[in-house]
Order: C-alpha cells, then sequence, then structure tokens
C-alpha cells in the first residue's frame, strides 16, 4: 500500500487514517518560498483591499490562481522566514495574496468590502450550522449585487448512480484512481462503499443537492429569486467560474447567489 512522506498508510476502509493523511498534505501545501507582509490589521477593509486590487475572495486556497483575489485557509502559510497570522494579508511567492481565516469564525473583513465569494469543494466539511454562519458572513462581506459562487459534491449525483447504475461510479473511480496514483491504492468497486466515502471520507461533515444548497442560502439571508443553477466553468463571471477544476466537475453542483 502507498504511503505519503510522513509514513501514513491511505487506506480506504479507514476515513480518519486518511484524514491524517490528507492533513500532512495539507501542511506541505502551507509552505513557500517566500511571504510578504503586506497590511497588519484585525479587521481588513474595502480600502485596504482596493489598494491592492483584490476585488473578491477565495476560500480554502493558499495560493489563488485570481489574480485579484484574496486566498484564504484555516491553515497558516509559512516560509523559512515567515508565517502566517490569522487576519493580515500576505504576498505568497511574489504573486498570490493570502490572510488566514476561520469560517467558523466572524471573518475579519468590513461590511460591502468585495465584489465576489468563490469556495470550490469546502461547505461540505464543515456542519449545517457553520456553513450557515459561514454564509451569513460572506453575504455581510459582498457589496450590494455581489454574488458566491459555491461548488461542491452533488449528492443527487451519487444517489441516482447508486440505484440506477448509471456508470458515474465507475467513471469517477477511475478518475480518482489517476489523481492518486502513488499515493493511494485503487478505490473498491462497489456501489455501497461508492456512496458511503462521500459522506465518511476527506473529512466530510454534510452532503447537499440543490435543495439543500437553497435551504442554507435562504437561511443565511440571500434572495431565493438570486439563486442560480449553473454548469462548469459557467457563470456571472468568467474569470470566477475559472476557478472551478476539472477535477470534480463529474461530482460537483455549481451554484450562485446573489447580494
Amino acid at each position: 500500500m502507498s504511503t505519503d512522506a510522513a509514513g501514513l498508510a491511505w487506506d480506504w476502509e479507514d476515513p480518519q487514517g486518511i484524514e491524517a493523511v490528507v492533513d500532512s498534505f495539507t501542511a506541505d501545501l502551507g509552505k513557500c518560498e517566500k511571504l510578504e507582509l503586506l497590511v497588519s490589521t484585525d479587521l481588513i477593509t474595502r480600502e485596504q483591499l482596493e489598494q491592492l486590487g483584490i476585488t473578491g475572495i477565495e476560500f480554502a486556497a493558499f495560493k489563488t490562481d485570481h489574480p485579484q483575489a484574496l486566498g484564504t485557509d484555516l491553515v497558516s502559510v509559512s516560509s523559512p522566514e515567515l508565517t502566517t497570522e490569522r487576519g493580515n494579508i500576505y504576498r505568497v511567492d511574489g504573486s498570490a495574496f493570502f490572510a488566514e481565516m476561520d469560517i467558523s469564525q466572524p471573518l475579519p473583513v468590513v461590511d460591502d468590502a468585495v465584489d465576489w465569494v468563490y469556495a470550490e469543494h469546502l461547505i461540505e466539511h464543515v456542519s449545517m450550522k457553520i456553513g450557515i454562519g459561514w454564509l451569513k458572513e460572506v453575504k455581510r462581506v459582498l457589496k450590494p449585487g455581489g454574488f458566491v459562487r459555491i461548488t461542491t459534491p452533488d449528492l443527487k449525483i451519487y444517489a441516482q448512480s447508486y440505484v440506477n447504475g448509471d456508470g458515474f461510479f465507475g467513471k469517477h473511480r477511475r478518475r480518482v484512481d489517476r489523481a492518486l496514483t502513488g499515493v493511494a491504492p485503487k478505490m473498491p468497486p462497489r456501489g455501497a462503499f461508492m456512496f458511503n466515502q462521500l459522506f465518511y471520507v476527506y473529512g466530510h461533515r454534510w452532503i447537499y443537492d440543490l435543495e439543500e444548497l437553497r435551504h442554507v442560502l435562504t437561511a443565511a439571508g440571500f434572495d431565493p429569486e438570486g439563486i442560480t443553477v449553473r454548469a462548469y466553468r459557467d457563470g456571472a463571471r468568467q474569470d470566477v467560474a475559472d476557478l472551478d477544476q476539472v477535477l470534480r466537475n463529474d461530482e460537483s453542483i455549481y451554484i450562485e447567489a446573489t447580494a
């Protein structure tokens, strides 16, 4: 069985063990060669963001690919000389902006600060209560007319494949096997495993379909009329939709909500 650099074994039937392996990878992702402190503050202002040319926030991103995004993550980023502290704004490796944030807490950003927010495969990693609280904060920091784009595994896709045997499980399993070559053994081909791993592997806490996403968004204060189902790399702003990762497009639901 394959192991990571820390010697931790990946066992598909041990979700807690997989979390330990993934945590070790995450720690490595949080390392960079150069880290510059740009803004030292307890509360990020709209003016500070505008001075840096930042128009939006991408959550769960150590190093965002969007040139005008503030990447954020719960885990700190560190260089040989410096480690991030919560709330401050940094430049990572001379390009990407980053601020350490905890989505279970109030965001250290003023009201009406950004045009857009993006979060790919994040909301399923927290409880519904925390997810709604985070979305309330997202709505607060969005400018009027701004929007949030959320992608997350679609429960409906998995449920239909389990019941109907439509071939999705096999295709998705092969995709994951390719992505994890040298890291993990092949995924078990059993239908029940493919369904269960959605809930219990990778630290997932709550799985959504369209109805459930509409529920948490409206509970957070978003207008139901402003909630739109999108497709992979299709959305209100192409530069934001282009953040969608191809690896996840077969299992994901894409949704946008206007503040």
